[in-house]
């Protein structure tokens, strides 16, 4: 199936959450699945989370892979604390650790895009036991280096479409941009080759079923389908094309 959200819907049915590994206060919007399952079920799973100035996400990992994209504000990730600028693209397999997050003074805003829904509760470093959830996984934790979108004008007259690559690995994981001038057309990557992908809008809007999905908004293309053509709104656009992984079909 081909799903879509439009970004202002999702955003406009905004929630308080509470960390379950911290116990801190901050805003929590889904727009596929349940925000968090512990077993499988048909469709696609996505969620974004907002945090607090200051706050951290404890070190943790889940059952599934996702990609996670940071798309506003600022903070670091890891013992290291690698920035996190907008927009930059995570990739995670199942069972591997990450964290902690670190939001700074402007708090960091983050969306977790998971292609199936299945055992996506956060499993703390911090819990006696955890090594026991532990499964056998490539344990990649993937960062891509920061990505720039154009100012209006200049993506709404490209001329020619453009990809590039942000990570890319040898099971069919690809993250990649894509950016279209207004109106133009490109066939998405084949859906069967690996596990399907997200479009996800970081600039301008996308144009799905006759309907305009503005920034933030997301198609996804499982890997049943025959095919899907991206194609940009009167303001261009430029997405992020997040191919996963063969064994995530």
């Amino acid at each position: 199936m081909i799903y879509a959200r439009n970004g202002e819907d999702a955003l406009s049915k905004r929630i308080d959450i509470v960390s379950p590994g911290t116990g801190n206060k901050h805003w929590g919007t889904t727009y596929f699945g349940p925000r968090s399952s512990n077993k499988e079920a048909p469709g696609p799973q996505a969620t974004m989370s907002e945090l607090q100035a200051n706050e951290s996400v404890v070190p943790h990992f889940h059952g599934v892979s996702m990609f996670q994209l940071f798309i506003a504000g600022y903070g670091t990730i890891g013992n290291q604390g690698k920035e996190l600028k907008p927009l930059t693209v995570q990739f995670k397999d199942h069972h591997t650790a990450y964290g902690p997050i670190v939001a700074g003074p402007q708090g960091l805003c983050f969306v977790a895009l998971r292609m199936y829904t299945g055992n996506s509760e956060p499993v703390y470093l911090s819990e006696p036991g955890y090594r026991d959830r532990l499964k056998p996984s490539k344990r990649r934790n993937l960062t891509s280096p920061q990505v720039h979108f154009s100012i209006e004008p200049v993506m709404q007259h490209r001329a020619e479409v453009a990809w590039e690559t942000l990570l890319q690995g040898d099971d069919g994981m690809h993250a990649q941009v894509v950016r279209l001038g207004a109106g133009m057309k490109v066939q998405g990557p084949e859906p069967k080759a690996a596990g399907g992908y997200y479009v996800f809008v970081g600039n301008g809007d996308i144009v799905h079923g006759g309907e305009v999905l503005p920034k933030w908004s997301m198609v996804v293309v499982e890997n049943s389908e025959a095919g899907f053509e991206i194609q940009a709104g009167d303001k261009g656009l430029e997405a992020l094309v997040l191919q996963y992984p063969r064994d995530e079909a």
